[in-house]
């Protein structure tokens, strides 16, 4: 890939620790090094509420337009999501070629899914792609997602679903993810995972919040044995439901709800990833 670092190799990778690499900030501008910083929090948070599956999911931001050409952010390897900073984020172009110096590796397949709705949505500045066990789940039921609960209802009419096709490594896919998406902003990836769009890193993390907690919900609520004895809404209360919480996900509104709290949250608990 251009201008990777070599790497050395004794028992594993010689990464460094992200910490300890010099601060991007300055070098370039400022408008990318507030989407780093921004997707970095983004990282830590989806760490610190669980959904990680190590290094093998991704969040990636689309960069500003700077010269005519798209670029993107995504995790490099051998990172913890609980470590990312925004100077160990790594730029990448349509096709997941690294476009920096960077001491670290990509796995440019794992661009697959990101990549397709980067491309057919302007409005995806985020794209957060997780694998939780409630998540996975519920991924396999026959009839998706419920309306047992109210955080399945905010999301509901908002949610779309792909057929499994294997690991994301062939890049035809990409067509029938986004026909697949159309103009929604969830996407249930059967037997896979689950996937926020969002206009920027607040509401597309808002988004999967609710997801995640429909699917974890869900879940809890089936122990009981029989779906019989659980309480599933009409289609009609989570259209009410869906409008009520739609102004969570407008920008200038959804991204000041909770996102200053959680960057002071992180500022408390794990700083460091606006470095």
């Amino acid at each position: 890939m251009n201008d990777q670092a070599p790497m050395t190799i004794s028992n594993g990778f010689d990464i460094p620790d992200p910490m300890d690499l010099p601060t991007l900030k300055g070098t370039v501008s400022d408008a990318e090094w507030q989407a780093r910083v921004d997707l970095a929090a983004t990282y830590r948070l989806c760490a610190l509420h669980g959904w990680t599956d190590l290094v093998f999911t991704h969040i990636s931001a689309r960069l500003p337009d700077e010269d005519g050409q798209e670029r993107f952010l995504i995790n490099p390897y051998g990172v913890m999501f609980d470590e990312m900073t925004a100077s160990s984020l790594v730029k990448i172009d349509l096709d997941g070629n690294i476009c920096q110096e960077t001491p670290y590796f990509i796995n440019p397949a794992g661009f697959t899914i990101h990549s397709a709705i980067h491309m057919a949505r302007h409005d995806a500045g985020c794209v957060i792609h997780v694998h939780t066990p409630y998540g996975v789940a519920v991924s396999v039921q026959k009839n998706g997602l419920r309306r047992y609960t109210q955080f399945s209802m905010i999301v509901n009419n908002d949610l779309a679903y792909h057929d499994y096709e294997g690991i994301a490594l062939d890049l035809d896919e990409r067509a029938r993810i986004v026909n697949d998406l159309g103009d929604k902003s969830l996407l249930m990836l059967r037997n896979h995972g689950t996937l926020t769009v969002g206009p920027n890193c607040a509401i597309a993390f808002l988004r999967m919040y609710f997801l995640e907690n429909a699917c974890k919900t869900q879940i809890l609520a089936q122990s009981v044995g029989s779906e019989d004895l659980l309480i599933e809404e009409p289609p009609a209360m989570a259209d009410t439901v869906g409008g009520q919480a739609g102004a969570a996900f407008t920008p200038g509104s959804g991204d000041n709800l909770v996102w200053p709290g959680l960057m002071r949250k992180l500022k408390r608990s794990n700083p460091g990833h606006d470095q």
